[in-house]
């Protein structure tokens, strides 16, 4: 058994970031833990005089009524490529963000496809978090089905990516009935359903809080080929009110096609990586080797006694490789350590392999 310190520690799963324009100071995240605390930071209606038709205020309260118990918010100075460019960037340094929203991301429909790529690069380049978009407000069915395609992503981008539609009518913060985007109430649905049911869980079949309606109802016909190209629908169903009924990134592989899936690897992964920073200041060695493999075991085999991971047993659950097969001479000297991984999670696939690597003191 691994040293007591040397025990892996969850990490989060559900911190939102919402980057828009708004009036607070640009580029700079700010940490926010209750509704209350957004309104006394950002004052709502002063924000919405200034920024006409802004959805943030609607999003982050959408957040909250659903779930969401932690957010962090970044202005930008503008709705062009260029500000959300500089408004991501500072957003790199925070660590404890799990979800990425652009509330007004089609506010300027000419950069909102360059604006979403940004947003999915960012996520796919931190590994922790996930780009929740939505489409425009207007749009049918059978244009939203096109709209991933529009973003331009590549397969990674693409597998840290969700889209949702359509939007949403609220009773409105100012006491106005309002259409709004859905992704700050879907991220309050993913946060509630990680703390109920686990972030190993589909974030589908989920009730949205603080809306009345759907702007843009939706039949059997409408979902099926929005499902298949990605895009994520929101339903009201009969005697079961409004429903997320989606739960898929845009990815076309078969291994990062759920979001389920994607936000566990991203939990395992940052869990990992986060709890064996210490091996930094080890030489690589198969003691070390053997105390990583021991810590990774014991937190993968309480990730399956959770229903996180498939399996009778633990070894057909996961396997966890860090020896001299994976950490030969050459890796050593290069001051490198690495775990290689691979994971069953709860669907119908085979294994999911992913690394962690650790740079350590033995560098020559």
């Amino acid at each position: 058994m691994a040293d007591a310190g040397w025990m892996i520690t969850d990490v989060g799963t559900s911190t939102a970031a919402f980057v828009a324009p708004s009036a607070g100071d640009t580029a700079q995240p700010r940490r926010v833990g209750s509704w209350g605390e957004f309104t006394e930071l950002y004052a709502p209606q002063k924000q919405r005089a200034e920024h006409a038709g802004a959805n943030l205020a609607e999003a982050v309260h959408g957040y909250f009524a659903n779930g969401g118990s932690t957010c962090y918010v970044v202005g930008t100075a503008g709705d062009d490529l260029k500000a959300y460019t500089v408004a991501l960037a500072a957003l790199e340094a925070v660590w404890d963000v799990h979800i990425v929203v652009l509330p007004d991301l089609w506010r300027s429909e000419a950069d909102a496809p360059a604006i979403a790529k940004a947003a999915a690069g960012h996520c796919a380049q931190a590994k922790n978090r996930m780009a929740l978009l939505h489409t425009g407000q207007d749009v049918s069915a059978s244009d939203a089905v096109k709209v991933p395609a529009l973003f331009g992503l590549d397969e990674d981008e693409a597998a840290f990516t969700t889209v949702y539609y359509p939007w949403l009518k609220v009773p409105g913060i100012g006491g106005a009935e309002r259409v709004v985007p859905p992704s700050g109430h879907v991220a309050g649905a993913w946060a509630r359903n990680d703390a109920e049911r686990g972030v190993f869980k589909a974030p589908a079949n989920q009730g949205i809080r603080g809306a009345v309606d759907i702007a843009m109802p939706l039949t059997d016909a409408d979902n099926a080929p929005l499902n298949e190209a990605g895009v994520n629908c929101l339903r009201v169903l009969p005697g079961r009110g409004l429903l997320v009924w989606g739960a898929r990134t845009l990815s076309v592989s078969r291994d990062w096609r759920y979001v389920h899936v994607r936000r566990l690897l991203n939990f395992l992964s940052e869990s990992i990586r986060t709890s064996t920073t210490w091996a930094a200041f080890e030489p690589n060695d198969a003691t070390v080797q053997t105390s990583l493999r021991s810590s990774i075991t014991s937190f993968l085999t309480d990730q399956w006694r959770q229903g996180a991971l498939l399996g009778r047993t633990p070894n057909e659950a996961f396997y966890v490789i860090c020896d001299q097969t994976n950490n030969p001479p050459e890796s050593i000297k290069a001051g490198k350590i690495v775990m290689g991984i691979g994971v069953a999670p709860v669907r119908p696939a085979e294994f999911v392999h992913f690394t962690v690597a650790q740079t350590t003191g033995s560098a020559q």
